[in-house]
């Protein structure tokens, strides 16, 4: 299947397969796929927790408001993290790339705006891997949700990861046939490509 038919087939799965879970290989895939993610610099500021354990699994559910129950069906839940402590990501990710690419971007283009500017560009970073991520199951045939909609305090804390801050979550697994959401029966609506896509 070439990419254009996968982005047709794919839509954010509102309904799993409670039944058919995504194996060990295909989760230790991903894995390998999301550690190859792209960022600005390659400064990489981000942890991805895969979550299979179904007693963790159901405690982050309880605090995912309308995505409790597809957290509980989907095999896969993965938290998007970002660094939240600045001067720890510049010791660890940034003095180990290029000069240039710190005195030639980081430092002008980014540093010189200030911590909240530094923690949004860097939470943008972890945004550009959600993409890759969502395309990656897509060419495996599995389905997945990407979810702003989950209590970030409590993911936290439930996770128990010092240094970094969850910005949100993707479940992945099988579609249950009979979500409403599926393409085949709510077809996908996006505006007309001559509006969005412009060529000069």
């Amino acid at each position: 299947m070439d990419f254009l038919e996968i982005a047709k087939r794919r839509y954010a799965t509102k309904k799993y397969n409670a039944a058919k879970k995504i194996s060990a290989e295909q989760i230790e895939e991903l894995k390998q796929i999301i550690r190859l993610s792209p960022s600005s610099i390659n400064s990489q500021p981000w942890r991805f927790t895969f979550v299979t354990n179904e007693t963790v699994k159901k405690e982050l559910a309880s605090q995912s408001y309308m995505n409790e129950q597809a957290i509980n069906d989907a095999g896969l839940l993965v938290v998007f993290s970002v660094m939240d402590n600045i001067e720890h990501f510049e010791k660890r990710n940034i003095a180990i790339l290029p000069e240039g690419w710190i005195t030639g971007f980081y430092e002008p283009m980014i540093k010189a705006n200030g911590d909240a500017a530094t923690q949004s560009w860097m939470e943008h970073q972890v945004y550009l891997s959600l993409g890759y991520f969502l395309s990656a199951c897509a060419s495996m045939g599995l389905d997945s949700t990407p979810m702003e909609g989950i209590n970030r305090t409590a993911y936290k804390e439930i996770l128990q990861q010092d240094g970094y801050a969850p910005l949100f979550a993707v479940t992945v697994g099988y579609a249950d046939v009979s979500d409403l959401t599926h393409p085949s029966v709510s077809p996908k609506s996006r505006f007309d490509l001559e509006e969005v896509v412009k060529s000069v």
